[in-house]
């Protein structure tokens, strides 16, 4: 079993940027596609983007496609969330979790992000 603690969340303007963090332990993440998820109070949980094991490809949801970019450092067993050009509606709990956008497991604990208009 593996455990996911994200990190990095926190208070933003419009325009600006944060890096998560999401580190791993329990199980290397090398093995996994590793994805990153959001939520808003009312809302399903909506998919941000995924990574695959060798870090060599991407996908991302349209709506942050050009702003956020996914990477990881399996080494230290961690992946990261670069948010660029933040948006309000960009407001959510950001979690990450093992596998896919369709098959995911081992949730996070989530981390806050708010950005303000």
């Amino acid at each position: 079993q593996v455990q996911l603690v994200e990190s990095g969340g926190g208070l933003v303007q419009a325009g600006g940027s944060l890096r998560l963090s999401c580190t791993a332990s329990g199980r290397t993440i090398s093995v996994y596609i590793m994805s990153w998820f959001r939520q808003t109070p009312g809302k399903e949980r909506e998919f941000v983007g995924s990574i695959l094991r060798s870090g060599s490809s991407s996908d991302y949801a349209d709506s942050v496609k050009g702003r956020f970019t996914i990477s990881r450092d399996n080494a230290k067993n961690t992946i990261y969330l670069q948010m660029n050009s933040l948006k309000p509606e960009d407001t959510a709990v950001y979690y990450c979790a093992t596998g896919t956008r369709y098959a995911n497991s081992n949730w996070g604990q989530g981390t806050q992000v708010t950005v303000s208009s």
